[in-house]
């Protein structure tokens, strides 16, 4: 992200990374099940035949006490014949309507799909039986202004086993921050258009991921389903906390514009270079997944790929999907570039924890949606963000591939020597900036024995003249790339990184050779 915003400098305000949308579940897991709710049935009395009347009265309860803070405020309880209308343009109109800047809004409801349980018979044992179900019900979403978090809602399962939903957005929340600290912004939508002091803006944001999770959801939960409390909580004959994961997670990176003509004149060129240099290699890379030198794909990857451009009443959309997470771009509010990494499925990640049995024996395990996991997923959205906007970082507003060559394809002098152009698009020289361009050098730097391999393949240790003579043209080769400024050697040490100006060139190079493969694959 440093290379685009310094390559962009002169035209951008700031950079903002953090949540954008955040959807948590309250799972009540004793209950979630057949068999945790058939011994919560027998703990109760409840016979399985009785079933659908107790439940029927559950819900009821449920419904009552959820109900009842928004008569007695005098809040409007509205119920939506359509449940895909945009409920939170409903809340928004009723709250300025309104004049409403803190607590509830209003209450929505609507009848749609959830998970749920039902009476079977099995004929062979003769008797009931529980089973996992898909059911409709009716929902309750509970729009309100948090002192806090801002705006936000609260859904409520108004059927066994009553799970609850919390939706906020990060950048309401940070405004919100914004705001106690005296800190100046320009707002549009969810979205930041100019801040007064982005550091102290970010920090605040930074913030938001030391949150204790767990009482602030519990307090939500406490407002929107009453109920729970005298049918869960600790004083009642059945306790179960409720169970917080985040079933869907946005992190936003939003570079901000200076204005939205710089932002239109560069912003084509990013979206060609995502649609057309960007291969299923590059978004796999971009989500976390190792892929090996040479292939698209690892060979145990099983899942597919996806690239996409769409026009939003946002901007124009650039999104690249693995299964059911994505890395996307688009200009928001005319000048606001935003990179935002989607998370569905925790499980392609890792993290390095223990287990609930045993919390000491730690070690990288799958990440999971639990809030306890919601750190380490900031950690690889942001990873994620970064890698993208470091792709993006070759393109330059207004400069051409051989402009941006050109200073390289003539000789330079270094101590007193002068070394030979680079001839880019000469398979030598294209296999050797392949080569110290591997991604498995990233970190740790190359040697010349790396390089040589790379080249030339193993050495024979029965022929040490020709692994000299192959270590001297390697040297050499080295030699040309730090007189040209591509490499530079790691202090101490016999290893190279790449420079900042290498990183440039082997960007360039690695997206003219895409698009003249997707060019060519369309020809054919």
């Amino acid at each position: 992200m440093l290379e685009f915003v310094q390559r962009h400098g002169s035209s951008v305000i700031g950079v903002l990374s953090g949540f954008d949308r955040l959807l948590f579940r309250g799972t009540l897991r004793r209950i979630a099940n057949a068999a945790g709710l058939s011994s919560f049935l027998s703990h109760t009395g409840v016979l399985l035949k009785d079933f659908g009347k107790h439940s029927e009265k559950l819900t009821e309860q449920v419904k009552e006490a959820s109900l009842a803070a928004a008569k007695e405020a005098g809040r409007p309880v509205r119920y939506l014949c359509n449940p895909s209308v945009r409920k939170e343009d409903i809340a928004r109109d009723i709250a300025r309507r309104d004049g409403i800047s803190n607590g509830l809004i209003c209450v929505l409801s609507a009848v749609e799909p959830c998970h749920s349980f039902e009476i079977h018979r099995d004929r062979a044992a003769k008797r009931l039986v529980l089973r996992s179900h898909q059911r409709r019900c009716l929902h309750l979403y509970h729009y309100l202004i948090h002192p806090q978090l801002g705006f936000l809602h609260a859904r409520v399962q108004t059927w066994l086993p009553f799970n609850v939903s919390v939706c906020l957005n990060g950048r309401e929340w940070l405004s919100r921050q914004m705001d106690a600290a005296g800190l100046g912004y320009r707002r549009r939508d969810n979205c930041f258009t100019d801040l007064q002091d982005a550091a102290r803006a970010q920090a605040l944001m930074d913030e938001q991921l030391t949150t204790d999770w767990r009482p602030l959801l519990d307090g939500i939960l406490a407002r929107a389903h009453p109920a729970h409390a005298q049918r869960f909580g600790p004083a009642s004959p059945y306790p179960i906390d409720p169970y917080w994961s985040v079933q869907q997670s946005e992190w936003a990176t939003d570079v901000m514009f200076k204005s939205p003509q710089l932002l239109a004149g560069l912003y084509p060129r990013l979206v060609r270079q995502g649609m057309e240099a960007l291969g299923s290699r590059d978004v796999l890379r971009f989500l976390g997944k190792r892929v090996p030198e040479g292939q698209s794909a690892h060979p145990n990857f099983n899942g597919q790929v996806i690239t996409d451009l769409k026009q939003r009443p946002q901007g124009m959309r650039v999104k690249h999907a693995v299964n059911d997470n994505s890395v996307k771009m688009y200009d928001k509010q005319g000048s606001v570039l935003r990179v935002e990494t989607t998370i569905n499925q925790t499980r392609e990640f890792k993290v390095f924890r223990g287990t609930e049995a045993n919390p000491k024996d730690k070690r990288f395990r799958p990440l999971r949606k639990g809030v306890a996991d919601l750190h380490r997923r900031a950690q690889v959205s942001q990873a994620s963000n970064l890698r993208y906007l470091e792709s993006m970082a070759a393109v330059e507003s207004g400069t051409t591939l051989g402009q941006s060559l050109t200073p390289l394809c003539c000789p330079v002098k270094r101590d007193a020597l002068t070394a030979r152009a680079l001839r880019p698009f000469d398979a030598d020289d294209m296999n050797l900036l392949a080569a110290v361009g591997g991604g498995e050098f990233a970190i740790n730097g190359f040697r010349n024995r790396d390089i040589r391999e790379q080249l030339f393949g193993p050495d024979n240790p029965k022929d040490p003249a020709a692994t000299r003579r192959r270590a001297g043209q390697v040297t050499r080769k080295l030699r040309m790339l730090r007189a040209h400024g591509v490499i530079r050697k790691v202090p101490r040490t016999h290893r190279y990184l790449l420079s900042d100006k290498g990183k440039q060139l082997v960007t360039l190079l690695s997206a003219a050779k895409n698009a003249d493969a997707k060019r060519l694959t369309a020809a054919a």
